[in-house]
């Protein structure tokens, strides 16, 4: 018999908060500072997206990763307030399902002041006991260990959770971790990308969340 969940977990950039434009401005102008002769284009920047900065700036230059990821997050704080938007009907169904009596956290690769600030911002705050960021794990997504933390901090098991995501990123720690897994149509990295990655559900909006729910009661 299939238990029902009750536990849900999310992404944060990308997924509560519309935080790609920001991303982007900032991974353009840290490359712009350390390779001023080459053009990436927006396809290149958007791969970028998903894995911690020290994961991604150690392939492109391993002599001056610190540097870079300061340089980002230089300009990803200045700019951070006039660049960070809401997702429709992200607050709404928040808001369902705390009333629901629904556990929720957080799993996000940032580090935990620059999600606080997102968070505080698009005020999410009350929603969310538990936040795992990167400053808590020793392994990233999609390694199932940010995933594990959040349900051992919410007390869940992982067949009652579900993990909801806009990268593969975040299906596979998901699915690492043994909860159920929802993508997001509106991932920067495009539907089809993630659906080639089997989530368990493929959501419209996050209002759709709510619907899915009803048919694991």
């Amino acid at each position: 018999m299939t238990r029902k969940i009750d536990t849900i977990l999310f992404d944060l950039d990308g997924t509560l908060i519309n935080t790609i434009d920001l991303i982007i401005a900032s991974f353009e102008h840290t490359l712009k500072v350390y390779f001023p002769e080459r053009d990436y284009s927006r396809d290149e920047v958007v791969s970028f997206i998903g894995p911690p900065l020290s994961e991604t700036f150690g392939r492109l230059n391993p002599g001056q990763v610190e540097e870079m990821i300061q340089e980002y997050r230089r300009f990803n704080h200045t700019n951070h307030d006039d660049l960070v938007t809401e997702y429709a009907g992200v607050i709404e169904t928040l808001e369902s399902l705390k009333k629901e009596g629904y556990k929720m956290g957080i799993v996000t690769s940032k580090r935990r002041d620059t999600a606080l600030r997102g968070i505080e911002l698009m005020n999410l705050g009350s929603f969310f006991p538990v936040i795992v960021s990167l400053d808590e794990v020793t392994k990233y997504k999609p390694d199932a260990q940010p995933v594990e933390r959040a349900l051992e901090g919410l007390g869940s098991e992982a067949d009652q959770a579900v993990m909801v995501g806009d990268s593969e990123h975040d299906i596979l720690s998901g699915k690492n971790a043994g909860t159920w897994t929802a993508g997001v149509s509106w991932s920067v990295h495009g539907k089809a990308h993630l659906e080639s990655f089997s989530p368990d559900v493929m959501l419209e909006s996050m209002t759709d969340l709510l619907d899915y729910l009803k048919t694991r009661t």
